[in-house]
């Protein structure tokens, strides 16, 4: 059977706040009671700090009694000194000079209840954002994989009687998805692992831009490999989110768009990464195109490239289709 100490301070210094009432009133010698007074002072510190913090509840309630009898026990223990002699003033002041310190442990242990609640609020919101990443990573890895196992079953299907080499095909690259899909579910264990103080994966950089174009149908990459050595490791894996997630909603939204470009070039004193898709097909919808958007993409994606140091941009491009870009500063140490 274990004890709850945290429970026990209220109603230990309420009990013992009584008792150095009572032991005042019977003129218990003033050493004594200053002794005891003491350990008050200590007790209050501790109900400060460890009693319920609502005050509604009955364990709050009996922490606010005790309290206040523990500020008027020390208070009232050196009344009886100048009793016979002082005047009322004077006694106000003896009591009220003995309340100060009552007070002053009150108020450390409520500024140690606010240091601890407020290292508390910083751990939950540390959560909360390691949690928010997670799901960002399976938005922005894993959704592309699997919209492009949905595109190619959708391909499959229309070409398995007339062409079943291209059928099979397309199972390949259903393949090759589905196991990309995995390694991105790895990274989200391996993310947890690292939470919990276990190994951890890096997160894909720009060096997988091409077997990212390459599994994309139709998709062209034209990459400048200095502009690409030139970003930060947190810019080169949120440029490799830019891609990731324009061209997953190029397959949500623009399914059979003929042309579909991926580029990393110089712009300026940065880095430019951009995603342009020309216009989709009349009524090249299918399933997927029909499909409800998950509406936290681009948003999500604003908030990392900021993050990273840069701006993103994405509207519609000059022959109707769509055009995303992204640019980054270039980092200093990669310039040396």
């Amino acid at each position: 059977m274990t004890v709850n100490l945290r429970a026990v301070w209220a109603p230990l210094l309420a009990s013992a706040s009584l008792a150095g009432i009572v032991a005042t009133a019977l003129g218990v010698p003033a050493v004594r009671l200053m002794l005891w007074s003491g350990f008050l002072l200590l007790l209050l510190a501790l109900v400060a700090r460890w009693s319920p913090a609502r005050s509604g509840t009955v364990a709050g309630r009996s922490g606010t009694v005790a309290g206040v009898l523990g500020v008027v026990a020390v208070s009232v223990w050196p009344v009886p000194l100048v009793w016979e002699t002082g005047s009322w003033l004077e006694i106000s002041g003896v009591a009220g000079f003995w309340a100060v310190p009552a007070l002053g442990a009150a108020a450390a242990g409520g500024y140690l209840r606010r240091q601890a609640a407020r290292m508390e609020q910083a751990v939950r919101d540390a959560r909360r954002d390691q949690q928010l990443e997670l799901a960002r990573d399976l938005h922005d890895f894993v959704a592309h994989d699997v919209s492009a196992i949905v595109v190619q079953a959708q391909a499959a299907r229309f070409v398995a009687e007339q062409d079943p080499g291209q059928a099979v095909r397309a199972l390949e690259r259903i393949e090759t998805a589905g196991l990309s899909a995995l390694a991105s579910m790895d990274r989200t264990v391996h993310a947890l692992q690292e939470a919990a103080g276990g190994p951890t994966a890096p997160v894909p950089g720009l060096d997988r831009l091409p077997e990212l174009v390459g599994r994309f149908e139709g998709g062209a990459l034209d990459a400048d490999p200095e502009a690409m050595r030139e970003l930060s490791r947190e810019a080169d894996t949120t440029a490799y989110r830019v891609a990731v997630e324009a061209l997953t909603n190029i397959r949500r939204h623009a399914p059979g768009a003929a042309v579909v470009r991926v580029s990393v070039r110089r712009a300026g004193a940065g880095t430019e990464v951009s995603v342009t898709n020309s216009a989709a097909p009349r009524g090249g919808g299918g399933l997927l195109a029909r499909r409800r958007r998950s509406g936290t993409g681009l948003a999500g994606l604003r908030a990392r490239v900021e993050a990273a140091g840069g701006t993103l941009r994405a509207g519609a491009a000059e022959d109707g289709g769509w055009r995303v870009c992204a640019v980054f500063p270039a980092d200093e140490k990669a310039l040396r």
